[in-house]
């Protein structure tokens, strides 16, 4: 298989082993069933803009130019931290995009992936940004009606649990099976006072409990795990080439390293595998 086009992150089906298409441009390459084989990426030297096409020397906030990240809302800090969302203060960028992608169900969930995390995610994002994390276990602990609400409760929560994955320990292996069931209680009993605080804030409709929810279990396509972890850069090296050893979370799995496709969103590259 021969390939050229500008990366964005991979697209995956949540199965028994999580499906996945690398998008080039227009086109959608299945992945898994190259594992086993050899495959290339050679960038071509071309970065051009996930949002507006034009070309930049530099990506930045994983695929835009520079006047894309200093305008887009998308690109804003409150997409990091949701905590700070200012719509609110009549200060959002682009207050329809805000209205349609920050006033929609949003998810706090718990997952592990290389140890136990909290998180948030939009309805509509679920079990993508599971997938997207690497993660082998997930849970929905909380709904609610806004984006805001959301940070403000991971806020509370990440006082006892951590927020963050490592990413290299979620290279190396998969982790030890949790009870997410148990944490979630454990954890929604040390926040009740905060959670009920934000409930009285923003209505008691604004925030539901998941109590019926089910952990879900994910699997990758892993054939064999690192016992180290080596990051490839296309900024630093053009071509990257090895046997493709797995696939979790946004990263290929090689013999001779891995390679974090979402970060190299809107990067041309020509693909060789099998």
């Amino acid at each position: 298989m021969n390939a050229t086009g500008h990366l964005k992150k991979m697209v995956t089906t949540l199965a028994s082993t999580v499906e996945y298409q690398l998008p080039l441009d227009d086109q959608l390459l299945p992945m898994n069933q190259f594992i086993g084989k050899p495959i290339s990426l050679t960038f071509q030297d071309q970065i051009h803009c996930i949002e507006c096409g034009r070309k930049t020397k530099k990506s930045y906030s994983q695929g835009y130019c520079y006047p894309c990240f200093q305008s887009l809302a998308a690109c804003d800090m409150c997409i990091m931290k949701p905590e700070t969302c200012h719509f609110f203060k009549d200060t959002c960028r682009q207050p329809e995009w805000g209205k349609e992608h920050c006033f929609q169900d949003h998810y706090v969930y718990l997952a592990n992936s290389s140890g136990i995390k909290v998180g948030i995610t939009r309805g509509s994002q679920v079990p993508t940004r599971w997938m997207d994390q690497g993660a082998s276990q997930a849970l929905a602990i909380l709904r609610v009606s806004n984006r805001l609400i959301s940070g403000k409760l991971e806020v509370v929560i990440k006082e006892h649990v951590s927020d963050r994955t490592d990413w290299r320990k979620m290279l190396k292996g998969e982790p030890d099976k949790l009870d997410l069931a148990a944490k979630r209680d454990e954890l929604l009993q040390h926040a009740e006072d905060e959670i009920k605080r934000i409930e009285h804030e923003f209505g008691y409709e604004s925030v539901s409990l998941l109590p019926e929810e089910q952990t879900v279990n994910i699997r990758y396509p892993v054939s064999q795990y690192p016992d180290k972890v080596k990051s490839f850069n296309f900024d630093k090296t053009a071509q990257i080439e090895g046997i493709l050893q797995g696939i979790k979370g946004q990263y290929l799995i090689m013999d001779t390293g891995v390679l974090n496709i979402r970060k190299f969103a809107g990067y041309q590259v020509s693909v060789a595998a099998g």
